[in-house]
């Protein structure tokens, strides 16, 4: 009996201790993915529809490397603007946590964009892309993978001009291009 009570104490003592109520990007993915103002989609690498037969060892090796994109959008209207605010400063102060590094950031005041990314130089686990503009909304992509590294990217991002994207998966974003 003894043993049982010991062995439940400790069990239910590495739970609390393994619940990390720390803020992250994937917590905050989920509790807003059914949410009325967010538009959420998971792309898949085959969104890419390349012939892999034609791609070099390099581009093989940078599209080996991704896995998925998560995307998560809010579409501001003049009705919810206390919301976005709310929701992109959440957003803000995920990306200040020193796990996420900073690639690079663009634009002024509360509209523009940043780069961070997870992981060491040469082992990037996720890129995250931020943008938001007062108008529109926002958007948070992450890219996520295994061994990504800077020229991965690169050379990704080359891959995409020859792919031959297949839209259907995009579609749930058309509604937030459109006002």
């Amino acid at each position: 009996m003894k043993v049982n009570v010991f062995t439940t104490a400790i069990l239910a003592l590495l739970t609390l201790v393994s619940c990390n109520s720390e803020p992250s990007l994937q917590k905050y993915f989920v509790e807003n993915t059914d949410k009325k103002d967010f538009i959420s989609v998971d792309v898949s690498s085959d969104i890419l529809n390349l012939e892999k037969t034609k791609l070099s060892a390099e581009q093989k090796e940078a599209v080996n490397s991704f896995d998925k994109m998560n995307i998560l959008a809010f579409k501001a209207t003049d009705k919810n603007q206390t919301e976005f605010e709310t929701e992109r400063k959440k957003v803000t102060a995920i990306l200040k946590n020193p796990k996420y590094q900073e690639l690079m950031k663009f634009g002024s005041g509360k509209d523009g964009a940043s780069i961070s990314y997870v992981g060491s130089d040469e082992n990037i686990k996720e890129f995250v892309v931020f943008a938001n503009k007062k108008e529109n909304g926002f958007a948070v992509v992450r890219v996520l993978g295994k061994d990504m590294n800077p020229n991965n990217i690169i050379t990704l991002m080359s891959v995409l001009k020859e792919s031959k994207i297949d839209m259907e998966q995009l579609k749930p974003l058309q509604q937030l291009i459109k006002q």
